[in-house]
């Protein structure tokens, strides 16, 4: 756990000897000077943590109160590939230290060793950076609103406060793919929760937790092939049969619907499906979102998805003796936690600008 007393002798390190030493790494200092590694690191990071927008000259007020004589035109000189690539690195450094804060005393989250809620962000670049940040716009267009864009990957532990990364990414980076997905470079320990949305869905991933015995809770992707992994009388359906999902569903009482599956063509990969019947006024509204994507796509909506707007559906593999139903619809509302905090960072951070 990192108390306050650890947490401050990190960051003096990291804007110290560490700062020096990747600057000299990344060619960022090249020879003595009075804006050394250090130096530079300490007034760009804490004159922006001032200052989120400030400008060459509080940059250089910042650096005076830190003992270094610098005009506004020297710190614009500083900005440099260089520079660019210490910080860089130097952020991968700092994530590599643990952040945490004293554990929760939530019943709920006490069930698992960990619950884990992943997300990403993405920040549009200048135009120049296409090449290192390669964003969803056309990378021959810089002037592309979205040619050049870097992704922010974070995972928290609501357990503990734990926060893994932000690990950056090139915009035009699928979620799927994130390094936060792998269980080799990330790995969550057995028994942990892991919440993510549509974005992270992937049958190989949950295959890949629940071989370490870790669980996933998470909203089902519309194309995922479903069959029953038990008999239900109404409508009746045989083990191993594939669901017509939406039509299934429209024959069930209100009440929540909690049913052993088997997810996908190939993995068959047990789970429980959850679902529950949201209210009309909720439907209405997720209709009218597909629709309004689909315009700005040019495409259309299927009948499918529109007809399962009026449910709420998870997939998970956590044991119905550890969470009931009722409880996991608790549990994914949780996942909104992460985005207050790319809230936080870019409305008081001012990440995006």
């Amino acid at each position: 756990m990192t108390t306050i007393a650890a947490l401050a002798t990190t960051l003096q390190t990291v804007l110290t000897t560490t700062a020096d030493a990747v600057a000299r790494a990344t060619g960022c200092v090249q020879r003595e000077s009075k804006l050394g590694g250090a130096a530079l690191v300490q007034t760009l990071v804490l004159g922006w943590l001032h200052q989120p927008q400030a400008s060459l000259g509080q940059l250089a007020q910042m650096a005076a109160t830190l003992g270094v004589g610098v005009t506004p035109q020297g710190v614009d000189q500083r900005f440099t590939e260089q520079t660019a690539d210490c910080l860089e690195q130097l952020v991968r450094t700092v994530v590599r230290e643990v952040v945490a804060v004293q554990p929760t005393a939530l019943p709920l989250l006490q069930r698992f060793a960990a619950v884990t809620v992943q997300d990403s962000s993405t920040v549009a670049l200048p135009g120049a950076l296409v090449a290192r940040w390669r964003g969803t716009g056309h990378a021959t267009d810089p002037t592309a609103a979205t040619a050049a864009a870097l992704k922010v990957q974070v995972r928290c532990d609501l357990c503990t406060g734990r926060l893994e990364g932000p690990l950056l990414e090139a915009g035009r980076a699928a979620d799927h793919s994130a390094a936060l997905q792998s269980q080799q470079q990330a790995p969550l320990p057995p028994k942990a929760l892991r919440l993510a949305d549509l974005g992270y869905f992937s049958l190989a991933v949950f295959a890949e937790l629940a071989a370490e015995d870790v669980y996933f809770l998470s909203r089902l992707q519309v194309q995922t092939v479903v069959f029953a992994a038990t008999p239900t009388p109404t409508p009746p359906i045989a083990v191993g049969a594939r669901l017509d999902l939406v039509r299934w569903l429209r024959g069930q009482d209100l009440g929540p619907v909690d049913l052993p599956v088997q997810l996908g063509v190939e993995q068959r990969l047990p789970a429980r499906l959850l679902a529950v019947r949201v209210p009309l006024a909720v439907a209405a509204e997720r209709r009218r979102r597909l629709h309004a994507e689909a315009r700005k796509k040019g495409q259309t909506v299927s009948q499918a998805r529109l007809q399962g707007a009026d449910w709420t559906i998870l997939v998970t593999n956590v044991p119905v003796t550890l969470l009931s139903a009722e409880e996991a619809l608790v549990l994914v509302r949780a996942r909104w936690q992460i985005e207050l905090l790319f809230k936080l960072w870019k409305q008081h951070g001012f990440l995006d600008e």
